[in-house]
């Protein structure tokens, strides 16, 4: 796999060099980009060397803007590492500021971004710094933590970079997930549906499709094929299968079709409830005075999976409420023969559609109740997949060898 090792101007920039060839007795491919002041601590020549490729100093070096290289870059890597990273750096990221090459990158690259943070104590835990940080892991942004020890300004504290083994060792895990979702088949759905009453209007809902995706990206991230039916289409982990629809009729006939192979099914879209009867084959016209739109049901995909469930199926439901949402979410739970209810309080400015937070109540087929407050959707989607992890066993390892002791799960 090609990863690009962003390196930065810190004294961990000679750690890189470590890492740099970790990756490669991986088997990785690597390609170095180098702000201009990590070359102040390690020279562009040693990468090089290493990594048998040109490395990359400068935006505007003659010839890289040909191909547009940030672009064509930012396309086929399969993992963004940056190590070490410098205060300055995560700035630029949390904030959209891409004024060199390694920021550009960041910016127009869809691949999973894993980032070693390495400063003075008081930098790393300065205000300023952590919201950045907090903005990143919102976002999906893996982090290795410095470690603390002596650091190269004479102080003593956390903030230095992390070991390259330990660097190459979180970007493996990203590359070769060996989590507790291995082998499993996961589908997902995302996004609002649109129901057309003339060409250019519709009935539809706030919903972003963030949570759906949030939940795609970390089962990823654990080892799972993850298959996504979605009507909005944002950024993915490269291994997230995206299969893009409309209506609730599509997704419902998308998601049915899919459902046979999943071992997991997380329904998170916010299927329109109502749609219009009939569609205007031109556009209404506000002379012709307010029109009648009669309104029928769409499908009920989540009751549908929950008749047609295996025995050996997880199905996970979402309850978007305004009010009541835990007795609310608990009497969809009963309804559609789901494993595991998600309600989430959507009229909270905090909370649900539009945000990168959710407030949540987790409800299980077996009585059990979890108020987890309020989460980042990442971290929501982690903390489903932890419950869908303890209700299932996992599968044998690839070998066919036995899981090791502690590994199966079951309630």
């Amino acid at each position: 796999m090609l990863i690009a090792l962003g390196v930065t101007g810190g004294i961990g920039a000679y750690k890189a060099v470590e890492v740099a060839r970790g990756l490669q007795q991986r088997g990785h491919e690597v390609v170095a980009v180098m702000t201009h002041s990590a070359t102040r601590f390690v020279g562009a020549v040693t990468f090089e060397a290493i990594t048998r490729r040109s490395v990359v100093t400068d935006q505007f070096e003659p010839g890289a803007n040909a191909d547009i290289e940030h672009i064509a870059l930012a396309s086929t890597i399969d993992l963004l590492l940056i190590a070490p990273a410098t205060a300055n750096i995560i700035g630029k990221l949390a904030n959209g500021i891409a004024d060199d090459f390694l920021s550009t990158l960041y910016t127009a690259t869809r691949a999973p971004v894993l980032i070693a943070p390495a400063m003075n104590t008081n930098m790393f835990e300065h205000e300023a710094v952590r919201k950045n940080l907090d903005t990143l892991a919102a976002r999906g942004v893996r982090f290795v933590e410095p470690g603390e020890g002596y650091l190269a300004c004479g102080w003593i504290g956390k903030g230095r970079l992390a070991e390259p083994d330990a660097i190459v060792a979180a970007a493996e895990a990203i590359l070769r997930p060996e989590g507790p979702l291995r082998q499993q088949r996961v589908l997902i759905t995302a996004g609002p549906t649109y129901e057309d009453f003339d060409p250019v209007r519709f009935i539809g809902n706030r919903s972003s499709g963030k949570m759906g995706y949030a939940i795609a990206d970390a089962a990823a991230a654990r080892g799972a094929a993850v298959t996504m039916i979605a009507t909005v289409a944002r950024p993915a982990h490269p291994r997230v299968d995206i299969q893009l629809v409309e209506t609730a009729e599509e997704m419902a006939a998308a998601t049915l079709a899919a459902a046979p192979a999943a071992d997991v099914i997380v329904m998170a879209a916010a299927v329109a409830d109502f749609r219009p009867k009939a569609t205007a084959g031109t556009k209404l016209k506000k002379a012709d005075g307010v029109p009648e739109i009669t309104l029928e049901p769409t499908p009920d995909i989540l009751k549908l999976l929950g008749e047609q469930k295996r025995g050996d199926q997880f199905l996970v439901g979402f309850a978007a409420e305004t009010d009541d949402v835990r007795a609310n979410a608990e009497a969809k739970l009963n309804a559609k023969r789901v494993d595991l209810m998600v309600g989430n309080d959507v009229r909270s400015e905090d909370s649900g559609f539009e945000v990168d937070t959710n407030r949540a109540v987790l409800l299980d087929a077996f009585g059990g109740v979890d108020e987890v407050g309020l989460l980042t959707k990442t971290t929501l989607a982690d903390t489903i997949l932890d419950r869908v992890r303890d209700a299932r066993p996992r599968p044998p390892s690839p070998a066919g060898e036995p899981n090791a002791p502690g590994e199966g799960a079951t309630s």
